[in-house]
């Protein structure tokens, strides 16, 4: 992970347990998971509109009004 080995976690996260203390942690993971899953929908959302351009550009256009043959 990232190149961390297991003592750098471990360090890592008693520094945050040490700076933030025991209670705040549940609210600060539970406000990333938060921040995490709207990004999550947001690039989702645009993934989507591509796709639905896309479409759209390939389709022809059927609501042109073609000009009668002439004899």
């Amino acid at each position: 992970m990232f190149g961390l080995g297991n003592t750098e976690i471990l360090l890592i996260f008693l520094l945050i347990l040490l700076l933030f203390g025991g209670k705040k942690l549940p609210e600060l993971a539970r406000g990333l998971g938060r921040g995490i899953r709207e990004f999550k929908k947001a690039a989702r959302e645009v993934d989507d509109e591509i796709t639905v351009t896309g479409e759209d550009e390939e389709k022809p256009d059927e609501t042109k009004i073609k000009p009668p043959h002439e004899v």
